[in-house]
């Protein structure tokens, strides 16, 4: 896929493929599809993080709130979209042992208790060990640090999940 393919994209054809590149945020891939054409894929990602960032704090909170909990009832529902779940799987969230579930389901607890979202981790990017080790110290953090530090990892997400796309060279949706 070369960036002319998506500056000749529709609507939905965009939204098809990149939808997903925010957690269940495909407004905001609707409004970057409103600032075609790009010049490169790195524009593309410039876009989405110049959206991001012009959001106020509720909007950013709000894309906070639209991640899962990490190895929650999501992934044992099997309703984690696809990205997610291959994503906690690789981090190892889908083995975890009993032990490890409980301490994880309280540490996610306590930090939604007291930042009013889910703690997010770019999880491709680590283990279930690194996660626990994280989400502890990040508990210890002030709400306006930690929604700054959930919207870095909520970037190197959208930025592996854009790789993703590039990558597997995801053809234009044939239904129109």
């Amino acid at each position: 896929m070369d960036v002319d393919a998506v500056n000749c994209m529709n609507y939905e054809q965009f939204l098809d493929v990149f939808g997903n590149i925010i957690e269940k945020c495909p407004i905001i891939t609707a409004a970057v599809w409103s600032r075609r054409p790009f010049a490169s894929f790195s524009e593309v990602e410039d876009k989405v993080y110049d959206f991001i960032e012009s959001l106020p704090i509720s909007g950013k909170e709000g894309i906070l709130r639209c991640h899962p909990d990490l190895a929650g009832r999501e992934l044992t529902s099997g309703t984690l979209t696809m990205e997610s779940q291959q994503e906690q799987r690789q981090a190892g969230l889908t083995s975890l042992t009993t032990r490890e579930r409980e301490r994880l389901t309280l540490l996610n607890t306590q930090y939604k208790e007291k930042f009013g979202f889910p703690f997010v981790i770019c999880a491709k990017r680590s283990d279930k060990d690194k996660i626990m080790e994280e989400l502890n110290s990040r508990l210890q953090n002030d709400p306006s640090v930690e929604i700054l530090k959930g919207i870095d990892e909520v970037k190197k997400i959208c930025h592996l999940r854009l790789q993703d796309i590039l990558r597997k060279g995801t053809p234009l949706p044939t239904k129109l």
